[in-house]
């Protein structure tokens, strides 16, 4: 078998001589790669969904699904350095034929879901900043292969670094955003305690499994498992044991900076919107046009288009990436990296496109909250894998899960399973 992303395999030197700094600088970079997949436009619609209709009720929401996402990016990380392998490579590896393409399956199905909404978040943006027709827009979005293509040329570090220059733009408009909103601090701390109406509220409920499908993204943990392999960090027990420590300080930085974007949207949206009475503004269009009216300056509304762009174009990077390592862990089917952008774009277009054509851009934003719900469904089939790879001695040895990360592993897993069941009886009436 094939080593994960061979082109970038053991390319980032982690040598002996280094200090401290320089082996966690060494290390920076694969976090911030899968946590813009964790701020791209599908948070855009449920955050913005969510603060409109409820307030700040669903910021425990955002919260408990970084925290999800902090644990299962650890795990996943974890299983690229003591295994070596990746995710999907594990799964093609110790499961049966059946079992591994079901798994492909839904692992191509949640990275379609994602590039929908980073086409349709692109797409947006385009309109709301430079006037271009959705519909063009969404053309236009084919053309980010090119993009890609030139920064995996350039080499990984590039890629990571252009990566995290986005995210601090993305950070930076919404630090401008909350102090323009002015919202309730108090309102705002306690939202980050749950509700049983996120149970009881068959709307709230919908909309919090989109903000969990959003932050928590399947492809992401096939990825990271395959972007800690970028390091050369040495086969001994202590190598992999630094390695995992210092990957998961990267990733726990850059997926709490994820947290704080997606909860800045959420606020934004309910100290804009829910606080004086405008709710339901799922709309991406609808919140930049309000934003300068109520918030009394013109650059809000530009800032947001900014960071809807960035956030749109960074997701872009990752999902080409995931569907590498799938493809190739799964069915060891290595084609051209342009080839595999161009095949998820196009079945993403198709679809943004007919809703576009027959239902214009107001459909876009259910569209959105769709892919993100379509996500979580797609969790349970790579949680599960994970968990039980990382839990079992036989493949990671002395690293396999205590007791207490098992328990909690396994819990989150199940709350993760439990949600979506919820969801599909309240989608269907109890039948």
């Amino acid at each position: 078998m094939g080593k994960s992303l061979e082109e970038i395999h053991r390319t980032i030197p982690v040598l002996k001589k280094f200090s401290k700094w320089r082996k966690i600088l060494a290390f920076t970079g694969p976090g911030y790669l899968i946590a813009v997949g964790y701020m791209d436009p599908g948070n855009w619609a449920t955050d913005l969904a969510g603060g409109s209709r409820f307030g700040y009720l669903l910021l425990s929401v955002v919260l408990v699904s970084g925290l999800m996402a902090m644990l299962l990016q650890h795990l996943a990380l974890k299983l690229g350095v003591v295994m070596e392998k990746d995710l999907a490579q594990a799964c093609h590896d110790h499961y049966p034929p059946w079992a591994r393409k079901i798994l492909w399956i839904m692992a191509e199905i949640a990275i379609t879901a994602c590039d929908l909404a980073e086409v349709i978040g692109s797409a947006i943006a385009l309109n709301l900043l430079f006037h271009l027709p959705i519909i063009l827009g969404v053309i236009v979005t084919a053309f980010d292969t090119l993009l890609l293509l030139f920064l995996q040329n350039k080499g990984l570090r590039y890629l990571e670094a252009v990566v995290v220059s986005l995210i601090a733009v993305i950070i930076a408009c919404f630090g401008v955003e909350i102090f323009l909103s002015r919202p309730d601090i108090w309102h705002l701390l306690t939202g980050f305690i749950p509700s049983s109406q996120l149970i009881t509220n068959r709307d709230m409920l919908y909309i919090g499994i989109g903000i969990l499908g959003a932050t928590v993204m399947p492809h992401n943990l096939y990825l990271h498992s395959a972007l800690v392999q970028s390091r050369d960090f040495g086969p001994s027990r202590k190598n992999k044991k630094e390695a995992i420590s210092l990957a998961t300080l990267d990733s726990n930085i850059a997926l709490s900076a994820a947290t704080i974007v997606n909860a800045a949207i959420l606020i934004v949206s309910a100290a804009t919107f829910f606080s004086r009475n405008i709710g339901s503004v799922a709309e991406i269009q609808d919140a930049h046009r309000l934003l300068t009216p109520l918030l009394g300056s013109g650059i809000a509304s530009i800032l947001f288009a900014v960071a809807l762009l960035a956030s749109g174009h960074n997701s872009t990077i990752t999902g080409t990436l995931a569907g590498q390592v799938v493809m190739e862990g799964f069915i060891h089917l290595h084609i051209a990296p342009w080839q595999r952008r161009l095949l998820t774009r196009l079945l993403a277009i198709i679809p943004a496109l007919i809703i576009v054509w027959f239902w214009g851009s107001h459909g876009l934003a259910k569209l959105l909250i769709f892919s993100q719900v379509v996500l979580s469904m797609q969790l349970p089939f790579a949680v599960v894998p994970l968990v039980a790879f990382t839990g079992n001695k036989k493949f990671m040895g002395r690293f396999a899960n205590g007791p207490i990360l098992s328990v909690i592993s396994w819990l989150v897993t199940g709350a993760i399973i439990f949600f979506n069941l919820w969801l599909i009886r309240q989608a269907f009436g109890g039948i």
